[in-house]
C-alpha cells in the first residue's frame, strides 16, 4: 500500500497557507479601516478631499520602498522571520494611527508611512515560504487562497469599522485591528518552520509533495540577474498587468465608502457595508480562477495560455463595466456594476500573481518584490489624484474613466507580452 497522502489532505504546508492567509487579512483591515474612517476623521479634522487623498496615499510610499529590499532580505534570513516581524511592526503602527491623528498632519503620515513599510514585506516574505512550502501543482489555488485574505479583510474592515466608527468613535477600529495582528505575529513565529527540513512534524509522505530542497545557502547567496529581469517581456507583463490591477482595486479599497456616503447619501454604517459586498464577488472569482488554473493546467493547457485567458480577460471585463459605471446616478445599478467589477479583478488577480512562482522559483520573491513596487505607484498617484479629481469636478464618473483606461491597457499588454519560458530554464 502506497503511503502518499492525498493532495487534499491537511498537512503543514495548509497551516502555514492557513496563517499567511490571516496575515493578508489583518494587512487589508488595517489598510482600509482608515477609509471607512475617514469619512469621520474629515468632519472632525477639518480635511478636504484632497487632503484626504493624501493621508490614504500616504500608506502606500512606505509599502512601495519595502518591496524589493524585503524580498531581498526574505530570501536570506528567510520569510518566517521578515513576515512575523513586519506583522509586529505594522500592527504598532495601527496602535499608534489614532494618537498620530490627533497630535497632527505629519504624524499621521508619518503613521501611515510606518504601516506601509511594515506591510511591504507581506508578499515578498510569504513567496518565499511559497517556494519552499507549495507544490507546483498546487500553486493557483494556493495563491487564490492567500489573495482571499483581501477581500475577506475588506469586508469585516469596512463593515466593522463602520459599526464601530458610529457605536464606539473611530479610534477603536485601530486597537482592535492592532491587538489583533500583535496576538497573530506570536502565534505565528512560535509555530511555523522557515523550511520543510527542519519541520519535525512534517511527515514524510507530505515532504515528497513538495518542491526540492534548494543547495544549502542557495536562496540567500543566489545573486539576482536582474539583466535577465529587464530583457524579460514576461517581466514587463507581469508588472503591467500587477500595475493595472492595483490601479483599480485600490481607488475601489480607499474611495468606496466615501462614493457611496457621498455620490448617493448612504449613511456611514451603511457606506461601510455598500464598500464591503463588492468583495464577495472578488474572494468568488479568486477562489474559482485559482483553481480552474491548477485543473485547466494539469490537463495540458499551456500555462501562460491560462495565464492570459484569466489575467487579461479579467482586466478587460473591469475596463468594461468601470465604463458603464460613469453614467450611473442609481445606487443600486452602481453597485451591482462595481460587484461585477471587482469580479473581474479577482478573476485577473489569482493568475497574476502565479506568474513570478511561475518564471522562477528561486528569484520569484523578488520578482514578486519588484512587480509590487511598480504596482504601487497607484497607491501613491491613483489614490490622491482620485481625490483631485473628486475636488475638481465633484464626482467620480472622471476616476472611473481613467480606472477604465488604466485596466484596458493592463490587459492588452500583458496578453502581447507574456511568454510560456521559466527564466530559470
Amino acid at each position: 500500500m502506497s503511503d502518499a497522502v492525498p493532495r487534499a489532505a491537511w498537512g503543514r504546508r495548509h497551516l502555514l497557507t492557513a496563517f499567511v492567509i490571516a496575515a493578508m487579512f489583518l494587512a487589508y483591515t488595517d489598510r482600509v479601516n482608515l477609509s471607512v474612517a475617514a469619512v469621520a476623521m474629515r468632519s472632525e479634522l477639518g480635511w478636504n478631499q484632497s487632503t484626504k487623498g493624501v493621508v490614504l496615499a500616504a500608506f502606500f510610499v512606505g509599502y512601495m520602498l519595502f518591496q524589493i529590499a524585503s524580498g531581498a532580505l526574505a530570501r536570506r534570513y528567510g520569510g518566517k522571520r521578515v513576515l512575523g516581524l513586519a506583522v509586529a511592526w505594522w500592527s504598532l503602527f495601527t496602535l499608534l494611527t489614532p494618537l498620530a491623528a490627533t497630535t497632527s498632519l505629519t504624524a499621521l503620515l508619518f503613521a501611515r508611512v510606518g504601516l506601509g513599510l511594515g506591510e511591504g514585506a507581506l508578499m515578498p516574505a510569504s513567496y518565499e515560504l511559497f517556494s519552499r512550502w507549495v507544490p507546483a501543482g498546487e500553486r493557483g489555488r494556493t495563491i487564490g487562497r492567500f489573495l482571499g485574505g483581501i477581500p475577506l479583510g475588506q469586508i469585516v474592515g469596512f463593515m466593522l469599522t463602520g459599526w464601530l466608527t458610529t457605536r464606539l468613535g473611530w479610534p477603536a477600529s485601530f486597537y482592535l485591528f492592532g491587538v489583533l495582528g500583535v496576538v497573530w505575529s506570536v502565534t505565528f513565529l512560535s509555530r511555523i518552520e522557515n523550511d520543510p527540513a527542519s519541520d519535525p512534524r512534517l511527515t514524510e509522505a507530505e515532504r515528497r509533495l513538495l518542491p526540492p530542497p534548494a543547495p544549502a545557502g542557495e536562496h540567500a547567496v543566489a545573486a539576482t540577474p536582474w539583466p535577465l529581469f529587464l530583457r524579460s517581456g514576461s517581466v514587463w507583463a507581469l508588472a503591467a498587468a500587477h500595475f493595472s490591477h492595483n490601479w483599480t482595486l485600490y481607488m475601489l479599497v480607499s474611495w468606496l465608502p466615501s462614493y457611496f456616503s457621498e455620490a448617493h447619501g448612504v449613511s456611514l454604517t451603511g457606506a461601510g457595508f455598500y464598500a464591503a459586498l463588492p468583495w464577495v464577488a472578488y474572494f468568488l472569482a479568486l477562489q474559482a480562477s485559482g483553481s480552474f488554473s491548477d485543473y485547466a493546467i494539469a490537463r495540458g493547457v499551456a500555462t501562460a495560455t491560462v495565464r492570459r485567458l484569466a489575467t487579461g480577460g479579467g482586466l478587460a471585463i473591469a475596463a468594461v463595466s468601470l465604463l458603464v459605471l460613469r453614467n450611473l446616478e442609481a445606487v443600486g445599478p452602481a453597485l451591482a456594476l462595481i460587484v461585477f467589477a471587482s469580479g473581474a479583478i479577482g478573476l485577473a488577480a489569482a493568475s497574476l500573481v502565479a506568474v513570478p512562482l511561475d518564471l522562477s522559483k528561486r528569484h520569484a520573491p523578488v520578482l514578486i518584490g519588484f512587480s509590487n513596487t511598480l504596482a504601487t505607484i497607484p497607491g501613491v498617484a491613483g489614490v490622491a489624484i482620485t481625490g483631485w479629481l473628486v475636488d475638481v469636478t465633484h464626482t467620480y464618473a472622471s476616476a472611473f474613466l481613467l480606472s477604465a483606461c488604466v485596466s484596458g491597457g493592463g490587459a492588452v499588454l500583458f496578453s502581447a507580452l507574456l511568454r510560456g519560458r521559466a527564466l530559470d530554464d
